[in-house]
């Protein structure tokens, strides 16, 4: 329900933002600020979420997620003006900043190994089912009243928040905070609920236990544990004080983040109407059905994706979904500098620039959208994660936001052909990094897995030794060389 929220927002300001720039008669710059504002304002939600969710534990996190975003969508709809309407994306954008950070990390800690790539990867998949329930939306409403319809469509954001009100009454606490706060025996209970089997659970505790620095022999039903439970003195051991992995942690989670919203996520998916447009499609109503087309592709394919972790690896499924979406903008920016160069219209150009669209959100469901947050959620020590992951999502927030809001000065600067070419670069940069940085983390455990990292910020320590080795059997063979020959040598 937390992602819906997200992605409901994400697909209805697609559509919503032709009839409030009618409606409030915006200008392009207003209009960008609108569309991408709430990517910026969310970074306060997703500041405070990791903190929050130490303190009062990861299940009421969400909720809290929920309930601002509730204020915020009726805010948005029921927005007489701009002013008003900027405040319920601000409103609005702190909750989604909370569930961008909790459902993750909630996920990763209740999930067994066996199948946490596919359950981690849940949040993108109810994005893309959000997304596309905005596009729904979109046209549902877009034959109502220019002041109507674009103010239930964002009021409508406020029904999946009621229904995470009465979920929570379901569902666990984490076992990862339960054993932060000390509470061993609920820990306990819950492992046996969502382990696949009883020996498993066992283990599954022997090593959060591990983590939070409690003996394996301690077997009382709570105990007090030390710094760290609720969150403090972690700002500092992720960037002060960090460890050689933490540190590459950090650099993979800031990489990841990055690219995922740099490679123009947001210029398809929040301005495919625009695109459309671009493109020859002139009818409001055709460019809203071509982009829930493009949800439904998004949504489906996404599933695929889910498997695909499991199956074949994190770092696999990076480096082929980047190679893809490369390709992809590499076609679409061609294909468009082809149709705004040409004075006649070239039908078969639309619809090769068509397909590379729904080749672009294809390859980014199938990898790069489900493994993005898989991968930063499962990375993260116990103590740090819920912080780790909110820095990523400032990160994600913060460069989806820039997209969002300068798209549309892109492309009229260079062109559109022109800016899906420089997202095919920056895609470019990101392949690189993810084959050079990335380690493997499929079928490893969650307190495994902080072995794998740290090699990258030893590189220097190891050249210095192995000179120094070098150095010392230097001056071992000249000593041996002055003394005395005798038969062994």
């Amino acid at each position: 329900m937390n992602s819906i929220l997200l992605g409901y927002d994400i697909g209805v300001m697609s559509g919503a933002g032709i009839y409030i720039k009618k409606d409030l008669k915006l200008s392009n710059i207003q209009l960008e600020i609108l569309m991408g504002i709430l990517n910026v304002y969310s970074l306060l939600g997703s500041a405070a979420a990791g903190r929050t969710s130490d303190w009062i534990g990861r299940r009421y996190t969400i909720v809290t997620a929920a309930v601002i975003f509730f204020l915020g969508a009726l805010f948005m709809g029921f927005a007489p003006n701009y002013a008003i309407l900027m405040v319920g994306r601000f409103v609005a954008g702190i909750g989604v900043g909370y569930a961008l950070v909790i459902a993750p990390v909630y996920t990763a800690e209740i999930s067994p190994a066996s199948s946490r790539g596919f359950l981690t990867s849940l949040p993108e998949v109810f994005i893309n089912i959000g997304t596309l329930l905005g596009y729904i939306s979109n046209f549902a409403f877009s034959k109502m009243s220019l002041n109507v319809g674009w103010r239930l469509m964002l009021g409508l954001g406020a029904i999946p928040a009621v229904l995470i009100g009465l979920g929570v009454l379901v569902m666990p606490e984490s076992p990862r905070w339960l054993v932060m706060q000390g509470r061993i025996a609920e820990a306990r209970r819950t492992l046996h609920l969502v382990s696949d089997s009883p020996d498993e659970a066992n283990l599954r505790l022997d090593e959060i236990k591990k983590a939070v620095g409690i003996s394996l022999d301690c077997n009382d039903d709570h105990i007090t544990v030390a710094k760290n439970s609720n969150g403090k003195g972690v700002w500092r051991e992720l960037f002060l004080h960090p460890t050689p992995a933490v540190q590459h942690m950090l650099l993979v989670t800031f990489g990841i983040n990055f690219f995922q919203q740099a490679c123009g996520l947001a210029a398809v998916v929040l301005y495919s109407p625009k695109v459309f447009e671009k493109a020859g499609i002139t009818s409001d109503n055709h460019k809203l059905l071509a982009t829930i087309f493009v949800g439904i592709v998004k949504t489906s394919l996404v599933f695929i994706g889910a498997i695909m972790l499991d199956r074949f690896g994190r770092r696999t499924v990076f480096l082929y979904s980047m190679a893809g979406m490369i390709v992809s903008h590499a076609s679409l920016g061609t294909w468009l500098t082809v149709i705004n160069q040409s004075k006649t219209k070239q039908t078969w150009a639309i619809v090769m620039a068509i397909i590379s669209v729904l080749s672009f959100v294809a390859t980014f469901s199938m990898g790069m959208g489900p493994a993005a947050w898989v991968y930063c959620s499962e990375i993260f020590p116990v103590a740090l994660r819920a912080q780790g992951v909110s820095v990523g999502i400032g990160v994600n927030r913060v460069t989806g936001g820039l997209v969002s809001m300068t798209f549309l000065s892109l492309q009229q600067a260079i062109t559109i052909g022109g800016a899906f070419y420089l997202f095919m670069g920056v895609g470019i940069v990101g392949w690189i990094f993810f084959y050079t940085l990335l380690p493997e983390t499929r079928d490893n455990s969650l307190e495994e897995i902080e072995r794998l990292f740290g090699r990258f910020f030893n590189w220097r320590l190891t050249v210095t030794e192995l000179a120094k080795n070098e150095v010392e059997i230097g001056e071992s063979t000249k000593t041996e060389l002055t003394e005395e020959p005798n038969a062994s040598s």
